[in-house]
């Protein structure tokens, strides 16, 4: 009979707490409170039972004349109320604990309803609280986004989307990349994440319009206070950059001609200047002052002057390099700044150039206009440290031009007198060498190459001489330089081709047996003319391709170098071989003598003439040699004076010598007399 009571009880308690738990989940009030009630009186088998709600819930209003049982509902810190059956006659000790029993359970559930309630409640309130957020942010003018930590958007206001033109269903999910407009710039940004960043960007819409935008950025960072992104604020801002714009462009460029004006002027230049001291290079600042423009505008009125200045800047623009820096500073003055020059004198090239821009005539409202430009030349250090001094002084330096009657629009002239004369030296040889060109002064000399161990001359190189009506022989040292910076190297190189052509032809006619005559090529001459240049000179004199070979330097590698490769494919597929001059005074690099095909490599007489004594020059010559004989190639070395240094290069290994211990250059008449009488030639 015991365990049948034990198995009821356990059976009664069952019941009681499946009635609670269905009474806690569904009911609310006093209907939770009578079924909590009820459930109790059926534990215990009672006529009556009640749930007593409150913290401080006493004793109710009696129910019944019989015992009470009595049991407070409470968890860990609240009380939820009591229990109280009664209608039986007694209550023992077991059922005092089954309804304790109970009161634990209810409480239990009760207090996880209440935290289910308040956090549902919490979670309500986070959400309205939330939404109301999201309407302050679509309300707000201004775009703001959020994204993670590798740039990917995560949220999108209203704002955004009218600036930018995408949805937020279109951006949301897509790396901020896809905005950006031309800026190569990298996402992650250390002083942003750790406490925010104010720029202007250029950022791209969806139209495809760029536009100038202010953009914040402030970290985002989880409830542990580690970040977790970035929240974005951005302004269309770009009538306010074109306002700075214009400002900036009204404050330093001239308004007639787009030039910079002379407040920029004076800056670009301080700063070209800070440049060149650093490198230790020169500098000039040319004041150029236009001649005749007073009398056109007072005559023609300044509509015609506005429009001749106008094109007058146009003329110098397109003769200058884009690093050059040319202004306008006021009425008919301009001004420009040289600072990638090798040495001062160069400026009275670019001073030629403006002046020679100016020559044809400037058709203006059916006006057939000319001016010329008289030209004043500061340098630095020399002259000055900074551009407003320079400046001044080149002004004074355009005053002296002036002055120059005889020809006001060819006029030139440096600040320092020193300068003045060297300069008017310089003029007169380049134009006299412009004479020279025209008027047949210049000839060939021809220096023998010999092979080492015969002693035979297996080649000759063509040097340009000018014979000068009243100087007499004028060193190349004076004017090959010259030639250079002026430009008039490529008819130089196009008569030395020429003329060598022309006399190796009379050779192979004379029957004497083919021998390399070879010619410098400047790098200014090697374009992809050349090679048709050439193909036409030999069939022009029906000369044997094995007479010619060309000499380049190292420096004509370096620029281009498959259009470089493709011209001297095409030089030797005519037959032509190439030598590369001055070798070790350059770039020296392995990796283009092996895919440039060269036939020779020329030693440079800076290093044969410290042979055998100085042990560095030893060294660089000997390695030259090995080199060329691992890839192949023909060494010749020039500027051989002495025995001790043909011993040495014969014991290195090189191929061929040329220099005065054999020969300096002669005339073709004195070449060819030698070559029959005295000397023996390699067939």
């Amino acid at each position: 009979m015991h365990e049948v009571a034990s198995v009821d009880r356990a059976l009664d308690f069952n019941g009681a707490t499946a009635a609670v738990c269905d009474a806690v989940l569904r009911l609310r009030g006093e209907a939770l409170h009578d079924a909590l009630g009820q459930a109790a009186a059926d534990l215990l088998a009672s006529p009556r039972g009640r749930f007593l709600p409150g913290a401080g819930a006493g004793v109710g209003s009696p129910i019944g004349a019989s015992p009470v049982l009595r049991q407070v509902v409470a968890g860990a810190s609240e009380q939820f109320g009591i229990y109280e059956v009664a209608g039986r006659a007694h209550y023992a000790p077991d059922d005092a604990r089954q309804l304790a029993s109970l009161a634990h359970l209810t409480a239990s559930l009760l207090q996880v309803h209440s935290l289910a309630v308040r956090s549902t409640h919490a979670y309500a309130a986070m959400e309205a609280q939330l939404a109301h957020q999201s309407q302050i942010l679509d309300q707000i003018h201004e775009s703001v986004l959020t994204m993670d930590q590798m740039g990917y958007i995560t949220s999108w206001n209203r704002g955004a989307e009218e600036l930018f033109g995408y949805s937020a269903l279109e951006a949301i999910g897509r790396n901020i990349l896809f905005l950006y407009a031309d800026e190569d710039e990298g996402f992650h940004d250390t002083f942003a994440e750790q406490g925010g960043r104010m720029m202007e960007v250029r950022r791209r819409k969806k139209s495809g319009d760029v536009f100038w935008a202010s953009l914040s950025l402030s970290p985002l960072r989880d409830l542990a206070e580690r970040p977790i992104g970035l929240i974005a604020y951005l302004t269309d801002i770009t009538e306010r950059k074109q306002a700075e714009e214009q400002l900036h462009h009204l404050a330093y460029y001239d308004e007639l001609t787009g030039m910079p004006n002379r407040t920029l002027f004076a800056r670009l230049v301080d700063q070209a200047l800070m440049v060149a001291q650093r490198n230790e290079a020169a500098g000039c600042v040319l004041f150029v002052d236009l001649n005749r423009f007073k009398r056109i505008n007072d005559t023609l009125g300044r509509r015609i002057g506005d429009e001749l200045l106008r094109q007058v800047a146009q003329r110098f623009r397109d003769t200058l390099r884009d690093e050059d820096v040319v202004a306008r500073l006021s009425g008919d003055e301009f001004a420009v700044g040289l600072f990638d020059i090798r040495q001062h004198f160069e400026a009275t090239t670019v001073a030629q150039k403006l002046q020679a821009a100016l020559d044809a005539p400037f058709m203006i409202g059916g006006h057939d206009l000319r001016v010329g430009a008289s030209i004043g030349i500061s340098v630095y250090p020399q002259d000055g440290s900074d551009a407003e001094t320079l400046l001044g002084l080149a002004d004074i330096a355009m005053e002296r031009a002036k002055q120059d009657e005889s020809n006001p629009d060819r006029s030139v002239a440096f600040y320092s007198q020193d300068m003045n004369q060297g300069m008017q030296e310089r003029m007169r040889i380049e134009s006299g060498l412009r004479q020279a060109l025209g008027n047949g002064e210049l000839i060939l000399y021809y220096q023998p190459k010999f092979e080492i161990g015969s002693d035979r001359i297996v080649g000759a190189e063509a040097l340009v001489r000018w014979m000068h009506p009243t100087r007499g022989l004028v060193p190349p040292s004076e004017f090959i330089p010259l030639a250079e910076t002026t430009g008039l190297i490529v008819q130089v190189g196009e008569w030395v081709l020429e003329q060598a052509c022309a006399q190796a032809a009379i050779w192979q006619r004379a029957g004497l047996p083919p021998f390399r005559l070879a010619v410098n090529v400047s790098a200014r001459e090697f374009t992809p003319a050349l090679p048709v240049r050439v193909a036409e000179t030999l069939a022009r004199y029906q000369l044997d391709p094995s007479w010619l070979e060309l000499e380049i330097t190292e420096s004509t590698l370096m620029h281009d170098f498959e259009r470089v490769t493709a011209i001297m494919d095409r030089i030797n597929q005519l037959g032509v071989a190439l030598s590369l001059d001055d070798f070790g005074t350059g770039y020296s690099s392995l990796s283009y003598l092996k895919r440039f095909p060269i036939h020779t490599l020329k030693i440079d007489r800076s290093f044969t003439c410290g042979i055998p004594d100085d042990a560095s020059d030893c060294a660089i010559a000997g390695t030259i040699i090995s080199m060329a004989q691992q890839l192949g190639l023909r060494v010749i070395a020039e500027g051989v004076e002495t025995l001790e240094q043909l011993a040495f290069l014969r014991e290195a290994g090189c191929d061929e010598v040329q220099g005065y211990l054999y020969s300096k250059p002669v005339p073709a008449l004195d070449f060819e007399r030698c070559l029959r009488e005295n000397w023996l030639l390699v067939a």
